[in-house]
């Protein structure tokens, strides 16, 4: 096992494994977004097996209360984090109910607020290119915004 270091990255990780673990299991779709969150957030591959065996309760965390109530506020670029890891979920075939669920998470840790939100919808769509790929994402941003909890 690999040596974990307290971090707020690593804590922002392990809130939104235990997102994705509630069902006691990870689908192919959560597992991408944990990649990208992790590979954000600087958390290294290695030690993910750590982070599962926090999450269920088989190790102690590294992070201590304090440290959680010091790394609780925003940063610079957790707002781009968010950004990718809606992208990465609008990308594959649809927004399921597990990678909603990470996301109305992260969202809550951050503490993103409706009209933050709006901006990130408006730069996906900004950004979309004119090839299917694009299209099929503007489409799949269409569905999600409908299914978010502040339309």
């Amino acid at each position: 096992m690999a040596l974990l270091e307290a971090s707020r990255g690593l804590s922002i990780y392990l809130k939104t494994l235990n997102i994705a673990l509630a069902d006691d299991r990870i689908t192919f779709d959560e597992a991408t977004m944990l990649r990208v969150l992790g590979t954000s957030l600087g958390v290294s591959p290695t030690v993910i097996p750590d982070c599962i065996a926090i999450s269920k309760g088989e190790m102690p965390s590294p992070i201590s209360e304090t440290q959680e109530i010091e790394w609780s506020g925003r940063e610079v670029g957790d707002v781009i984090i968010y950004q990718s890891l809606l992208v990465a979920a609008l990308d594959d075939e649809e927004i399921t109910e597990d990678e909603m669920a990470i996301l109305d998470g992260l969202r809550s840790v951050y503490g993103l607020q409706e009209d933050e939100h709006a901006l990130i919808e408006e730069a996906i769509r900004s950004t979309a290119p004119e090839d299917e790929t694009g299209k099929r994402r503007l489409e799949r941003l269409n569905a999600f915004i409908i299914r978010n909890p502040w339309s």
